[in-house]
């Protein structure tokens, strides 16, 4: 049986859950730049690459490992990764394995930062997101997400280290 053709707009159901997840794409994002900024001086992208490099083993990734964690071009996080050397959060150098390779190092002040800045981060998804939700809202949620993820990309995208905690 043939595939019927894709509705050429959204209506009704489709067009109300459509509505609500491209609002929380435009609005989260900037809220949580908004307290990252303010409480921390880091935008929620440097936060992220900040905590990926706390998370790693030993404070260290390639760059492009850590673009493909942020869904970012290398060109992006390379002027990312400068404005967090230049505050002596991380530092880049050749990988000694393969020379063709950059790797970023979380420094001492950049675990510092990731620990000031956790705390309120965690807060703000806490008050925006994961209070709002019961724990069945959470756990569909987290299914949904994952599913569009993978529609999207195959690799699935960045997982929770099994060993990093939960909540």
């Amino acid at each position: 049986m043939p595939e019927s053709p894709a509705p050429q707009r959204l209506t009704g159901e489709a067009l109300e859950t459509w509505a609500a997840l491209a609002t929380v794409l435009e609005w989260l994002p900037a809220a949580l730049d908004a307290q990252l900024q303010r409480d921390a001086d880091l935008t929620h992208f440097e936060y992220g690459v900040l905590y990926a490099l706390a998370e790693a083993e030993g404070g260290e990734l390639r760059l492009s490992v850590l673009a493909g964690y942020a869904n970012s071009t290398l060109s992006r996080l390379s002027r990312a990764a400068t404005r967090l050397e230049s505050r002596g959060w991380l530092r880049r150098s050749p990988d000694p394995r393969d020379g063709r390779y950059t790797l970023a190092t979380l420094t001492a002040a950049g675990r510092d930062k990731v620990e000031q800045a956790t705390p309120g981060h965690v807060r703000l998804v806490h008050d925006l997101v994961l209070d709002r939700l019961t724990a069945a809202q959470a756990r569909g949620l987290r299914e949904a997400s994952r599913r569009i993820v993978r529609a999207i990309r195959d690799d699935g995208g960045w997982a929770v280290p099994p060993e990093a905690p939960q909540g």
